[in-house]
């Protein structure tokens, strides 16, 4: 059975593969960690995959490498804010602690 590509280059198969597209990783970034980046990821991924079918490899490709960027700023930036919330509440509680038996 012979496979059929609807591609630009007249349906051969293309010759540099797919780009990763990182739309879910930035959907998820978006809604658990950071807003602001995780839309940018997305916007960037959206366009990975259009790209590669018009056959604009280098344009997918940097897409590619934006989402994938933009994607783990937000990831990195969510889970240090969790991180630091979680400290600085440990914190209150524990100076709440202390002064309460200062009393």
């Amino acid at each position: 059975m012979e496979q059929s590509y609807s591609s630009p280059t007249g349906g051969m198969p293309p010759t540099n593969a797919r780009p990763k597209n990182w739309l879910v990783e930035s959907i998820l970034v978006t809604l658990f960690c950071c807003l602001p980046f995780g839309i940018v990821g997305i916007i960037n991924a959206a366009s990975v995959n259009s790209r590669y079918d018009a056959g604009d490899y280098n344009g997918a490709l940097h897409a590619s490498e934006q989402a994938g960027k933009w994607t783990k700023i937000g990831l990195i930036i969510g889970l240090a804010s969790i991180v630091l919330s979680f400290i600085l509440s440990m914190l209150g509680v524990f100076g709440s602690l202390m002064g309460a038996s200062n009393l």
